[in-house]
């Protein structure tokens, strides 16, 4: 069923590329900007393809996209509020912004879930490719203490 391209695998594909590449933000972009269903973990995607959009816009339209983005994960999250990979790509975005635009709300609660649900995977609700996408940007990004690093290292995938 990857076939889709909606499909999970499909978009940390995306999301991982257009992270490094305006163009293939753009491709991102465009792939979610008509999507209208309810999935939450797809809109969580589409939220994540509006905050990298609004990286490479000009300084003219950056906050309409984050805004966007902000409405999308809240819409995401709503539906799925105990899905870690929703958190995660919401907790990646706002982790990033400038504190002073007031969009960061949710840093704390989504880095508790997303350590807890680290913590206990296998039973996580990630599969073995999301978790160790979200355990590393934990580690490697500097979101946890030595210790929570040092526990979540002796996590099997």
């Amino acid at each position: 069923m990857t076939s889709s391209p909606y499909h999970p695998a499909n978009l940390r594909r995306h999301y991982e590329l257009a992270a490094a590449d305006k163009s293939a933000g753009e491709k991102f972009y465009k792939l979610l900007a008509d999507y209208k269903d309810r999935d939450g973990l797809v809109l969580a995607y589409k939220g994540a393809s509006e905050a990298i959009r609004a990286r490479d816009a000009s300084m003219f339209n950056k906050l309409t996209y984050v805004q966007d983005a902000a409405k999308t994960f809240e819409q995401a999250v709503s539906i799925d509020p105990q899905n870690p990979e929703i958190r995660f790509l919401r907790f990646s975005v706002e982790s990033n912004l400038p504190a002073f635009l007031g969009l960061s709300k949710h840093v704390d609660e989504d880095k508790e879930m997303l350590l807890s649900a680290a913590l206990s995977h296998p039973k996580s609700g990630l599969d073995a490719e999301a978790f160790r996408t979200v355990r590393d940007f934990l580690v490697e990004r500097g979101h946890v203490s030595e210790g929570e690093a040092q526990k979540l290292s002796k996590v099997k995938e």
